[in-house]
């Protein structure tokens, strides 16, 4: 979870919420905690890989709504890769002293990134697979000398007064960088895995968040009291590595880019991975193209998926901004967990959930959801035709090209190419 997200929009969320940016961080927590409640009693009544996709399976009749929300998942990550690829190129380019320009480095070392995976993934991921770990230690412990160090140099008049953009920049501000909080809906995934599921699945779900919004409220006080709003909005791509510069140096520019290097660069291999995975799975559940579930001979590699994945994200990081990206994903993620709310609402009974629970997750996931298409409709409809763009590719896949499809069925090319026929006999 605390993966590329909290270095990439914490200056969207500073422009966009001011002052309250820590506030929108919380706000965006709570609706996370909501929502893995709902994930943690979905989990332990299907006990299934699918994750998410198996939820909605099992709370719609209608198969073509679960389909939908399985292709949702697919675009949704790969709107998540190139958010991770366009920090790692734009952390990487500031680095190299090539920053705030948005220029062929950015672009480069977004690319670059997105291929070395792709390759890793292709040969294998074992040897990546272990160092997981070492590099989510590693980023924490930065994260957290960043907050703890930081905090004694925060100045009050920068945090004061708190709503300086109003109450709504609140809204805005969670609905924009709720894709930060992305990634505990793959915790029920490994409930399979685990040695005491009734105690562990909660437990890991509900740690995971609160232990992420300590550390995104802590980093974002950091942030906001130590720069200025000039500041924010010149170096807002890369405003974290710059709020460390008053009280680390340059060390502590150098020191907050290495993290985001190493955060971005495991967030896009482990994505990559379970991704593809997850497109291979459902296509053999025949939710998704076949093609999907195309694996090397030797090798339990879906090579296929793997590349139509990357190939989708190296267009996204290299065609859209950062505020189209970002947008994007937490709309997409919006809408997925509001759609697990109402699953979880429907199978209220079976699952043994308090309906307010769920209910409220599904308010506040759809008020936080539509305020956000709201804000673009206003201020930047580039991003809202992205978003429209992708939604609508995934509406016609769904009802066109999956096993499910109701537009060009079987039956119906049957009977065109019957008719076309009779009609050169006649």
């Amino acid at each position: 979870m605390v993966g590329g997200g909290i270095f990439s929009v914490l200056g969207l969320a500073i422009r966009e919420a001011g002052h309250a940016a820590p506030l929108a961080f919380a706000a965006g927590g709570i609706i996370a905690l909501l929502t893995g409640y709902s994930y943690s009693k979905l989990g332990l009544a299907f006990h299934s890989d699918g994750g998410s996709f198996t939820y909605l399976e099992h709370a719609f009749q209608q198969r073509n709504v679960a389909g939908m929300g399985g292709w949702l998942l697919i675009v949704g990550y790969i709107g998540t890769l190139s958010l991770y690829a366009y920090t790692f190129g734009v952390y990487g380019a500031a680095m190299l002293g090539d920053g705030g320009q948005q220029g062929a480095m950015d672009h480069f070392l977004a690319s670059l990134i997105l291929l070395t995976f792709l390759g890793v993934n292709l040969y294998g991921v074992e040897a990546a697979g272990k160092s997981e770990d070492v590099i989510v230690l590693v980023k924490v412990l930065i994260l957290t000398l960043f907050a703890v160090i930081g905090l004694a140099y925060v100045r009050r008049d920068y945090l004061l007064p708190v709503f300086d953009k109003g109450e709504w920049g609140l809204v805005m501000g969670a609905s924009l960088i709720f894709v930060a909080f992305e990634g505990f809906e793959l915790i029920p995934n490994a409930v399979n895995e685990m040695a005491n599921p009734r105690r562990d699945l909660a437990r890991g779900l509900f740690l995971s968040i609160v232990i992420t919004i300590v550390i995104y409220v802590l980093v974002s006080v950091v942030a906001v009291g130590n720069l200025l709003p000039a500041d924010i909005a010149k170096y807002e791509e890369y405003a974290l590595a710059e709020a460390a510069k008053p009280f680390l140096g340059e060390a502590g520019f150098l020191l907050i880019g290495l993290a985001a290097l190493l955060s971005t660069a495991s967030a896009i291999n482990a994505t990559l991975f379970g991704t593809a995975r997850l497109g291979m799975v459902m296509a053999q559940d025949e939710s998704l193209p076949r093609a999907f579930s195309l694996k090397e001979r030797h090798k339990d590699v879906p090579w296929l998926s793997l590349v139509l994945i990357t190939v989708a994200a190296l267009l996204f990081v290299n065609l859209a901004d950062l505020t189209v990206i970002s947008s994007f994903a937490s709309a997409t993620f919006l809408l997925i967990f509001a759609s697990i709310n109402l699953s979880a609402l429907k199978l209220s009974n079976r699952i043994r959930i308090p309906r307010a629970f769920p209910l409220a997750g599904l308010i506040l996931t759809l008020g936080c959801w539509f305020s956000l298409i709201e804000f673009l409709w206003k201020t930047n409809l580039s991003s809202l035709a992205w978003i429209a763009g992708f939604y609508g590719v995934v509406i016609l896949a769904e009802l066109s090209y999956s096993e499910r499809r109701v537009i060009f069925r079987e039956s119906d090319c049957f009977l065109w190419r019957r008719r076309r026929t009779e009609d050169r006999s006649d």
